[in-house]
C-alpha cells in the first residue's frame, strides 16, 4: 500500500465539523484513504513519497454539481454569448445538433482535465443531447473520466418534446420516452457503483419539466428510485421558464416539480435562481440539493441565486461551473471566487466569506451528491482526494491570510492535486503530459462543428 505524506503544508484546511485548520501541518495517505493529519512533526515510518508543503494550502478535492461537458467545445461562440437563456438554446442546439462520439470523448476529457488542474477531484455531467445514432454518448464520457482519472457521476440526460411538440430543441436531438427510460436502466445496470469510495455513479436527469412530458417526469422517477439512484434537472432560471410554466402548467416550476413528486431528499436542482421565500423552505423541508452557477447566471444574465437565503434555510448547496457555452470555463476555484462576489453583490460583504465559498466547493458539493461520507472533508478514513495550491507566487504576493488569499486572488490552478490516493496533477501540470495531446484536436472539431 503505497504512502504519501504531505508535511510542513502551511495551512490545512479540512472542513470538518470544528472547522478546524492546521498550520504547519502533515497529512499521510495510505492506499486511497487518509490515514491521519496533525500539526508539527509527522509520525516516523517511511514514505513512497514526501510532498513539501511550504509555502502552500492543502484543502479537500473540490466536487463540480453541474456540467456540460461536451459545451467545452461551444465556447465563446458569436451569435451566442450575448442572448438570453431561451435564445441562446434555439441558437445553440443548430450546432450541438452534429456532435458525435469522438466529440463528446475530447470535449468530456478536455473539460474534466480543466477541472482537475483547477482542483476539482468529483465532478458530474449533465448529457442530455442524443443526436439520432448516437445513444451511447455516456458511456463515452465515462471512458474518458476513465483514462484521466477523475471521480465522475454521469446523469443521464433527456428530451423527449421537439419543438414540434412544444419544445426547444430540433426534432434530431431527442429521444422517444420508450429509448430514454429503456438507456436509462442499461446505464446504471452497467456502470452504477453505490459502494464506499465508488469512482462512478450514475443520476438521471430530464434537461428540464418543460423539455420532457409529465409521463417522462414521473417514470424516471420511479425508475432512479427503483434502484436507489439520484434525480437531477434544470429548474426555476430564468423569468421567462416561469413564464412558460405558468402558461402551460398554471404553476410556478417548484409547483409543478412538486406536482411531479420530485421534491425529495434524492433529487438536486440546478440554478434555482427564481424562487420564493415558500419555495425555499418546501425545498429545505424536503432535502433537496441546489447545484449553484454564479457564472452561468450571469453570464446568460439570468440573476443572482438566493444563495444564502437557501443556507439559512438549511438546504443543501454545492457549487457548479454549468456548460462551458455559459460560463465559459471548466475551472472551479474561480467558480467559488464568484460564488463569494455574486453573494456579496445581491446581499452585503458579509454575506459570504471566502471559507464558506470553499466549503461550498467542497463539503457543500459532498452533501449535495450524498457523499458527505466519503469526500469533501480532509478526516481519517476519508478518500484520498486532495487540491495542494501554492501561495508564493506573484498573484498572492502580500496576502496575510493564506486561506482567504485563493479566492480573493488571483488563483488559477492547484500545484498538486490527488484523486483516490493517485497524484494526477503535479507542479500545476498534469502527471500525463499524453493528455495535453487533445487539446489541438478540440479546436479541430469545434471549428468544423461551427462551420469555420
Amino acid at each position: 500500500m503505497a504512502r504519501i505524506l504531505f508535511r510542513d503544508v502551511d495551512v490545512i484546511v479540512t472542513f470538518d465539523r470544528e472547522g478546524r485548520e492546521l498550520s504547519g501541518g502533515w497529512l499521510l495517505v495510505e492506499g486511497n484513504r487518509i490515514a491521519a493529519l496533525g500539526e508539527g512533526e509527522p509520525p516516523p515510518g517511511p514514505s513512497d513519497q514526501v510532498i513539501d508543503g511550504r509555502g502552500k494550502v492543502l484543502i479537500p478535492g473540490m466536487v463540480n454539481t453541474h456540467h456540460h461537458l461536451y459545451q467545452t467545445l461551444f465556447r465563446a461562440v458569436p451569435g451566442a454569448a450575448d442572448k438570453k437563456l431561451f435564445d441562446w438554446l434555439v441558437f445553440l442546439y443548430e450546432r450541438w445538433r452534429g456532435i458525435d462520439e469522438e466529440a463528446v470523448y475530447v470535449s468530456a476529457l478536455v473539460g474534466m482535465m480543466e477541472l482537475l488542474l483547477s482542483g476539482c477531484t468529483t465532478t458530474t455531467d449533465h448529457l442530455y443531447l442524443f443526436p439520432q445514432g448516437k445513444e451511447k454518448l455516456i458511456d463515452v464520457e465515462i471512458e474518458a473520466a476513465r483514462e484521466l482519472g477523475i471521480r465522475f457521476y454521469p446523469t443521464r440526460g433527456s428530451m423527449s418534446l421537439s419543438r414540434a411538440e412544444g419544445g426547444l430543441p430540433p426534432k434530431d436531438v431527442v429521444q422517444t420516452e420508450e429509448e430514454i427510460l429503456a438507456d436509462s436502466e442499461r446505464l446504471i445496470r452497467e456502470y452504477h457503483d453505490p459502494s464506499f469510495g465508488a469512482m462512478l455513479r450514475i443520476a438521471l436527469a430530464p434537461c428540464s419539466p418543460f423539455s420532457v412530458t409529465p409521463e417522462l417526469m414521473r417514470q424516471t422517477a420511479e425508475l432512479a428510485r427503483r434502484h436507489g439512484v439520484l434525480l437531477h434537472t434544470h429548474l426555476a432560471e430564468t423569468l421567462d421558464e416561469e413564464e412558460f410554466c405558468r402558461e402551460k402548467f398554471g404553476l410556478r416550476p417548484l409547483e409543478y416539480l412538486e406536482e411531479l413528486g420530485w421534491l425529495a431528499g434524492d433529487v438536486w436542482l440546478a440554478h434555482l435562481v427564481h424562487v420564493h421565500p415558500d419555495d425555499i423552505e418546501k425545498l429545505a423541508r424536503a432535502g433537496v440539493g441546489m447545484a449553484h452557477c454564479p457564472s452561468s447566471n450571469m453570464l446568460l444574465g439570468s440573476g443572482i441565486a438566493p444563495v444564502v437565503d437557501m443556507l439559512q434555510a438549511g438546504v443543501r448547496v454545492g457549487l457548479a461551473v454549468d456548460g462551458s457555452a455559459s460560463n465559459d470555463h471548466s475551472n472551479m476555484i474561480r467558480e467559488a471566487r464568484q460564488a463569494m462576489l455574486s453573494a456579496r453583490v445581491r446581499y452585503g460583504p458579509e454575506a459570504m466569506p471566502a471559507r464558506e465559498a470553499l466549503r461550498l466547493a467542497t463539503w457543500g458539493g459532498a452533501q449535495v451528491l450524498h457523499r458527505e461520507e466519503e469526500i469533501g472533508t480532509l478526516e481519517v478514513g476519508k478518500c484520498a482526494d486532495l487540491a495542494l495550491f501554492d501561495i508564493t507566487g506573484l498573484e498572492h504576493a502580500g496576502a496575510a491570510d493564506p486561506v482567504a488569499a485563493l479566492l480573493h486572488c488571483g488563483t488559477q490552478y492547484a500545484d498538486t492535486v490527488l484523486v483516490n490516493g493517485r497524484v494526477l496533477v503535479r507542479g500545476g501540470r498534469l502527471v500525463d503530459e499524453g493528455l495535453y495531446k487533445y487539446i489541438p484536436r478540440q479546436r479541430e472539431i469545434a471549428a468544423r462543428l461551427l462551420g469555420a
